[in-house]
């Protein structure tokens, strides 16, 4: 009787349940944890996904189990709702395209859009950093995907981790767990793929070249500002209102200078908990049976590929616009223009100030930085409009 309870106590632990593709995924997490707590990239984004992947690998813990919840019950009546796996609870909120309005309402709160309105010019780089967008939506066609998978795998070189998953909720749902860890794995690691890019793009005397100071903008511009993209943008392009709008309410909450409540809130606490439930229910996709497939290998490839093409669409029409301006335009500050804000516009400083420490480009790359963030929106409505 009691070597039966230990035979049967031992059959229950996941010691003896543990597969090779469960165990690689637990290894990916403990790098990304190794890489966010003791080499700083992005700790943020990078811890919770990471702990949500190691959790969901861990056997028998049901922790990302498949449940019908209320959206599965809303696309098929015939369905009943049932509880089940906490972290696939937490992950309904993605498939049904609620967490990254959320995100993009904080970040908005947090978005100084001054330097992108004293410089206008750099919204042209952040249009170009969108580059690797279409050039990967025409790789992945030619990989056997369908156009809705390919612009859902495209839209990851925006660097964007909201915009992805919103665009893959109504485009390749099927693919939203590939595409949601491939698109946040990126953003995290923008310090490691970025500045090889833009060393090998740019020459040492472009690399050091200094920029005059930005015009001060005026608060009237700034409150002008979220109002005039909102109109503009929704009205040319409505599927991308939901993350449009939510941008630039938050942008408008702290700005306005009457909802100082509003601003903190959404740029702190707010943010902070939809980040933490995003990034681990986005984690605890990636399980190793069927995440470590050859289409998701195919998606890992063509996601480092189209952050790496939108990285040098930008540096590359920064020394256009250098040699057009007579040298005015430190090309570094176009790799800002993927939408990885503030993390692109710091390895722009960065890189720049390696080669020249007394150079400094953060602000001048904030502004393709929230262009990029702008420009995935509109690019992911124009997917929408094209495919949905």
């Amino acid at each position: 009787m009691i070597l039966a309870t230990i035979q049967e106590f031992v059959l229950t632990t996941g010691i003896l349940n543990m597969d090779l593709k469960s165990g690689i995924m637990i290894c990916v997490a403990l790098i990304f944890l190794y890489l966010a707590i003791r080499r700083g990239f992005e700790p943020l984004l990078l811890v919770p996904i990471a702990f949500g992947m190691l959790l969901s690998n861990l056997p028998l813990t049901g922790i990302f189990e498949h449940t019908v919840t209320a959206f599965d019950v809303y696309m098929d009546p015939s369905k009943t709702e049932t509880s089940g796996g906490l972290f696939y609870l937490f992950y309904s909120f993605n498939k049904l395209g609620i967490f990254p309005p959320l995100i993009f309402l904080g970040i908005g709160a947090m978005t100084d859009f001054g330097p992108l309105i004293a410089n206008p010019k750099s919204l042209l780089l952040g249009a170009a950093a969108q580059l690797g967008i279409f050039t990967t939506f025409i790789g992945a066609i030619f990989l056997g995907f369908t156009a809705q998978e390919a612009a859902s795998i495209g839209i990851i070189g925006g660097a964007d981790g909201p915009t992805a998953i919103f665009l893959t909720t109504k485009l390749a749902p099927h693919l939203l767990g590939a595409i949601a860890v491939a698109a946040y794995s990126y953003m995290a690691l923008v310090p490691v793929i970025q500045p090889p890019i833009m060393k090998a793009l740019t020459t040492k005397k472009e690399r050091m070249i200094k920029m005059d100071q930005l015009r001060v903008v005026s608060q009237r511009e700034k409150i002008l500002f979220p109002i005039f993209v909102t109109v503009v943008v929704v009205l040319i392009l409505p599927p991308a209102a939901a993350l449009v709008g939510m941008l630039m309410l938050g942008n408008l909450f702290k700005e306005s200078g009457c909802t100082a409540r509003l601003s903190e809130t959404a740029s702190n606490a707010f943010i902070n908990i939809v980040t933490i439930l995003l990034g681990i229910s986005v984690g605890a996709s990636a399980q190793g049976p069927t995440f470590l497939v050859p289409e998701t290998i195919k998606i890992i490839v063509l996601g480092v590929l189209a952050f790496a093409m939108g990285t040098a669409g930008g540096v590359l029409l920064g020394k256009l616009m250098n040699l057009l301006t007579g040298g005015k335009i430190n090309p570094l500050i176009g790799s800002a223009g993927v939408s990885a804000v503030p993390m692109a516009a710091r390895v722009s400083q960065k890189v720049g100030q390696s080669e020249n420490p007394t150079n400094f480009l953060l602000m001048h790359a904030m502004g393709p930085n929230v262009a990029g963030v702008i420009g995935s929106a509109v690019a992911a409505g124009v997917l929408l409009s094209m495919f949905g």
